[in-house]
């Protein structure tokens, strides 16, 4: 299988934040070496801290995609082509270097920047060896900095990890040869580059540490920081002293957080599982009463010990099985970092107690493995499978390493007898898909049964494999490491199954690796308590791939994590929800309406209101009684004979304000008792529309036009148009400073001036040509033919016009004109094949009983009258928007009405023909004058839709349209009146 990279919004935005806040080139400069070949163009800003960039981008939500794809579009618009990608960890590094490397990006990235490619240098420590005599350069670095710009269509790209960076062999001068310029010192060397440095996982970096000033010593033109978290800085002393992230504006070009990842579906749901233990287990606990370098004191109802460095826990209680030791610098020798009050429980370090979370690890990954292997197996064409892996972190090397090791032992056997019981289970299944993971099982017995140096059903890798010489272990570190795709796929080349699934590693695999496709993470020991526990479940978190290489979105599949912990961190779920509400962009204040909360409601009320104001809000809030004078929130509001406090009202009325908190269900805690929000559907409303989603449940193909024709003629109407090609004009940047009267600050003030009568150069005929060709996809004939026509006649041979400007003109132009054409370029064939919706279930021809509720709606109004014609039973009425979509709900229809209600994500699934699918709002069954019934289905968007939404409603409307025979009407709705009016008009009509 190939892993398929797909342009995602989220990631998209993240791309055009960092291009909206890059500085553009100095093309006045007068430094006599700003046209030096081997180094970058020179950036307007260069070395100063504010041209620097953030970008804050959650665990799992590609940020690896988005540098990648960056340092290609810096390429293309702006000619720099030399990049230092600095990494905290070898491991990190290794993961950087495949994904740069892998094919499946390589090939995605060429559909946008067509014969561009990047070359990458790795440096790693062995590199700098001496061979024969002679103290020489890593080839790496001399490829880096002597790469030319000559060479129009490569990047060069530097990927090297901090400690490498700061090393001495970085500083030294007594090297055998000479770079570019005739310096003897990789650290000079790279400084000529004049390169743009990535940093990835910046909160690895402070500014203060080592590392950090290594970075500074290459003398990066700007810096570009990707990262989940950023440092930590303290401002002010004594009771003025508070501790913020370190951002180098002061906050983040780019945020997405925790929250909208988890919120928004970007990344898996977690649950977490632990085995419970007796209640005199639990009470047996020791407290860390005070830990030190050399000495560790343990306490337990007035009783203290004392380890010294090498003393073993048990010594203190029997029950610390596992030989754990005190290794001094507060840190045990399972990799454990001791805090003073930590509690140290050694029931859970039984191997009884180890053996219980293996066992649910091994039982959890078949619950799912079943689950993501026989998907929709009822249907003879089945969906795609989706490979399963598990994640088990441990800290005895040796329990796992050695031929008798007691974790390996367990381990097999545990699965062996699982494996057993799954086969003899499938004996007698007969589905097809049922047989062929039969086959799967038993491959993964047979490979079991080859021993340990053989099997290839389970791997580990640990720091201390490096440069072992086991082949074995070789192959399973380069499997967990490097082969990403091997892992997700289900067979080799020759056909045979590939069985490798259950992965072994210490936290030294916490940063830089993940695979889409685990599952199941199974944590044998704690971690420590201060370390961030959504880095803890990151490894899990990046959505799945099926076996074609297609990424499952959450709507789709049910793609949750399960994390399974030991006793002595139970209160972890509680500790992830905590820290991801944290990571918020505003404090929510339950006592009083904030300036903040004010302006994030306002902001989002003005993309559909522009008249939306602060003191429309206010007094809205104010006439409702819901605040004070002194905007503080009262204790009981009473609105149409309800009663809540004014902040549980202000969370309803304006719902903007609850996407700074987590979903309920997104991390959820299987221990305790909880309920998962469901809404039960009205069989018999929903069975008035069963035929119609017979209709739905049937897949189509979209079959395109060919249209060479429209394309030869729109780049004759497009490149030939003088009016789209420009001189760029050269500007000057004034910066001043300027007291300010009313407030006695001071603010810098910038000026921008064009030079008079100057022009900059144009580009060369043929890279104008080709820059086009890339851009628009604009055949090279096409475009030289009407090129060379209009620069005869119109331009006059001038060929400054032939500049980023035109380029730009055109190339939106085209895109414009091209996605006009498109759009409608298509028709919709149906299939002989029926899907299974998010509702309907075409093989038992029955809807399903109950759904998610956030499906329909992530607002609840707990004001919504029972209506019998509804398609949910109430409470709650669920929905998205405020206008149109609550006042659609709590509208009474008339008795031509039969049925209406919010459809689900998913229920319709109209495919797209950028993409995916889409569904309606809302259906409405409507009786008309001559007895006979409409279906009406209704888009809502805001007046100032954007271009995705307008296509949206197109895609929509041409596929409805194809429905008309099963009385099927499609509408677009900005209000709630436009529905009511098009209600009336279809009961009023008549066939």
């Amino acid at each position: 299988m190939k892993i398929l990279l797909e342009e995602l919004p989220h990631q998209e935005d993240s791309l055009k934040a960092v291009m909206e806040n890059l500085e553009l080139i100095d093309n006045i400069s007068s430094d006599s070496d700003a046209n030096d070949v081997y180094a970058n163009p020179l950036i307007r800003g260069r070395y100063n801290e504010s041209s620097n960039i953030d970008v804050k981008m959650e665990t799992g939500t590609g940020k690896t995609y988005v540098y990648t794809r960056l340092m290609y579009e810096m390429h293309q618009q702006y000619d720099i082509f030399k990049f230092v990608i600095v990494v905290p960890s070898p491991a990190i590094k290794e993961g950087t270097k495949n994904f740069i490397q892998s094919d499946y990006a390589k090939q995605h990235f060429s559909q946008f920047y067509e014969n561009t490619r990047i070359e990458l240098n790795v440096i790693n420590a062995g590199d700098f060896k001496s061979k024969s005599g002679r103290k020489n350069f890593p080839a790496q670095l001399l490829n880096f900095v002597e790469g030319s710009r000559q060479n129009s269509n490569t990047i060069q790209v530097l990927l090297i990890n901090a400690g490498m960076l700061n090393s001495s062999n970085m500083k030294k001068n007594d090297y055998d040869q000479t770079l570019i310029g005739g310096v003897t010192n990789p650290i000079e060397g790279i400084q000529n580059t004049r390169p743009v440095v990535i940093i990835d996982e910046p909160h690895r970096f402070p500014r203060n540490k080592a590392n950090y000033q290594a970075i500074e010593a290459i003398k990066p033109q700007m810096i570009v920081r990707f990262g989940a978290t950023f440092p930590d800085i303290t401002v002010g002393k004594g009771k003025n002293k508070i501790i913020k992230k370190d951002y180098y504006r002061g906050k983040p070009q780019f945020d997405l957080n925790a929250i909208e990842s988890f919120n928004n579906g970007l990344v898996k749901g977690i649950d977490i599982y632990y085995p419970n233990l007796t209640e005199e287990q639990a009470q047996n606990r020791y407290v860390v009463d005070s830990v030190s370098a050399k000495e560790l004191v343990l306490k337990q109802n007035g009783k203290s010990w004392t380890l010294q460095v090498g003393d073993n826990l048990a010594e203190v209680d029997s029950g610390f099985e596992g030989d754990i030791e005190y290794a001094g610098s507060k840190i045990l020798s399972n990799e454990l970092e001791l805090d003073k009050g930590m509690s140290l429980i050694p029931g859970t370090y039984r191997s009884s107690y180890q053996e219980l979370i293996i066992k649910d690890a091994i039982d959890k990954h078949f619950e799912i493995e079943q689950a993501n292997f026989l998907r929709n197996i009822q249907r003879e064409n089945n969906a795609p499978r989706i490979k399963t892996l598990s994640l088990f972190f441990i800290d005895n090397i040796n329990s796992y390493r050695q031929e008798d090791g007691w974790l390996k032992e367990t381990f097999e056997l545990l699965l062996k007898k699982k494996l057993s019981r799954l086969v003899s289970e499938y004996e007698f299944k007969r589905l097809p898909r049922e047989q062929e993971y039969l086959d799967f099982l038993r491959a993964t017995q047979a490979s079991l049964s080859l021993g340990s140096s053989k099997q290839n059903v389970h791997a580990g890798y640990f720091g201390e494999d490096q440069g072992s010489g086991d082949e074995a272990i070789q192959i399973q570190v380069d499997d967990i490491l490097k082969n990403k795709e091997k892992l997700l796929s289900f067979k080799d080349e020759k056909g045979g199954w590939q069985t490798r699934r259950f992965l072994f590693s210490k936290w030294t695999l916490r940063e830089g690796w993940d695979n889409p496709n685990v599952f199941v993470i199974a944590k044998l020991r704690t971690s420590g308590s201060e370390n961030s526990k959504i880095q803890e479940v990151g490894r899990g978190l990046r959505l799945p791939v099926d076996e074609t290489g297609h990424r499952i979105q959450q709507d789709e599949w049910p793609s949750r994590l399960a994390f399974l912990i030991g006793y002595d961190e139970k209160d972890f779920a509680q500790k992830l929800v905590g820290e991801i509400n944290s990571d918020v962009k505003i404090q929510l204040n339950a006592e009083k309406l904030t300036e903040e909360m004010i302006k994030l409601i306002v902001t989002k009320r003005q993309k559909s209101d522009p008249e939306f104001t602060d003191e429309k809000l206010l007094k809205h809030l104010d006439d409702l009684g819901i605040i004070n004078r002194k905007n503080e929130f009262k204790q009981s509001v009473d609105i149409e004979g309800v009663q809540k406090d004014g902040f549980k009202w202000m969370l309803e009325l304006y719902p903007e304000l609850n996407t700074n908190r987590l979903r309920e269900g997104k991390v959820r805690d299987t221990t305790k008792t909880t309920t998962k929000v469901r809404v039960k559907l009205r069989k018999e409303n929903w069975g008035k529309v069963k035929e119609l989603w017979q209709q739905f449940s049937n897949r189509y193909m979209l079959e395109f036009e060919r249209i060479p024709e429209t394309i030869s003629f729109m780049a004759e109407q497009i490149v030939g148009n003088p009016d789209l090609y420009e001189r760029e004009v050269p500007m000057q940047i004034k910066e001043s400073l300027h007291a300010s009267d009313d407030k006695g600050s001071v603010s810098l003030r910038e000026q921008e001036t064009e030079y008079q009568r100057m022009y900059l150069p144009g580009m060369t005929y043929g890279k104008f040509i080709k820059a086009i060709n890339v851009a628009a996809g604009i055949p090279v004939k096409e475009v030289h033919t009407n090129l060379l026509k209009l620069m005869r006649s119109a331009l006059k041979g001038d060929a400054r016009y032939l500049s980023e400007l035109s380029l730009n003109n055109i190339t939106r132009e085209f895109k414009k004109r091209f996605e006009e054409v498109f759009a409608q370029a298509y028709e919709y064939k149906k299939l002989d094949f029926q899907a299974r919706t998010s509702i309907y279930n075409p093989e038992m021809d029955n809807f399903v009983d109950d759904i998610n509720a956030e499906v329909i709606g992530v607002n609840i109004d707990e004001r919504a009258q029972e209506d019998k014609r509804y398609l949910y039973e109430l409470p709650p009425m669920r929905y998205d928007s405020v206008t149109p979509e609550r006042e659609l709900l709590r509208h009474g229809y008339n008795e031509k009405v039969t049925v209406f209600g919010k459809l689900p994500k998913r229920a319709i699934q109209v495919p797209k023909y950028t993409g995916g699918s889409t569904t309606p709002d809302f259906i409405y069954i409507i009786e008309k004058k001559d007895d006979t019934c409409v279906y009406l289905l209704v888009e809502t968007k805001a007046e100032n839709m954007r271009v995705e939404d307008q296509r949206i409603i197109e895609i929509q409307k041409k596929f409805f349209d194809t429905l008309k025979e099963h009385h099927v009407e499609f509408e677009e709705a900005t209000s709630a009146q436009q529905v009511y009016s098009m209600i009336r008009k279809l009961s009023e009509s008549e066939e």
